[in-house]
């Protein structure tokens, strides 16, 4: 049996003008998590939001918090995530620093650890963190922007990531985010994704929980 499938939607397709109301339309709709897009204008070309939006969504529920820093410099605000109520963090392998004191530090806090692939990045260049890995994340789309189309060609890695973990027996979730909809979400749950982050397939439909449930298969 695989693991479970895990709906994570995307805070960055809400409307942040009712941004309570859209977490709770999120939870009550079956969201499993919520994925928070940070980003910082360098990494990705868009900035989005950062610690205080996480920490306010913190204190109002406690839905798990998946957070994915799209930023330059993870280690230097890890502190500031950790505490805002982050369940489960995210950098990217391509992002600056030593990823082994990232992971040593988000871990040391308590928190679960994950490591990001932008599509141009092979999954080999995360095999010396793999076994410490709560999660694996594949970026579907070119980071930056919501709404993008899916990548068909990132299947490959989806699926190069499960079976890597398969003959290794470890535990890591594949996730994948980045144009996914009904239609691809069978695509990458059949390629062995479990966590589906999906902004504004979530967010926009007329009905989350049928939305939700579309997804899930």
């Amino acid at each position: 049996m695989g693991k479970p499938i895990i709906i994570a939607p995307s805070l960055l397709a809400s409307n942040y003008a009712k941004i309570g109301d859209e977490v709770s339309k999120a939870i009550y709709g079956g969201a499993n998590w919520l994925h928070m897009d940070v980003m910082d204008g360098h990494f990705v070309p868009n900035i989005s939001f950062g610690a205080d939006i996480i920490a306010a969504v913190h204190q109002t529920n406690d839905i798990f918090l998946d957070t994915h820093l799209m930023i330059s410099n993870p280690q230097q605000y890890l502190e500031s995530f950790i505490k805002a109520g982050s369940d489960l963090i995210t950098f990217h392998i391509e992002a600056n620093g030593d990823p082994q004191v990232t992971i040593d530090t988000i871990k040391s806090a308590g928190c679960q650890v994950g490591i990001a692939l932008k599509p141009a990045t092979p999954f080999e260049a995360i095999l010396p963190y793999i076994a410490q890995l709560d999660l694996v994340l594949v970026m579907t789309v070119e980071p930056g922007f919501g709404g993008q189309a899916f990548m068909t060609d990132m299947l490959d890695k989806i699926s190069e990531a499960k079976t890597y973990r398969d003959e290794h027996n470890l535990d890591y979730h594949i996730e994948v985010d980045g144009g996914i909809y009904q239609d691809t979400s069978k695509l990458v749950r059949e390629a062995g994704a479990n966590v589906l982050v999906a902004g504004s397939a979530c967010f926009k439909a007329p009905d989350f929980g049928d939305a939700v449930k579309a997804l899930r298969g």
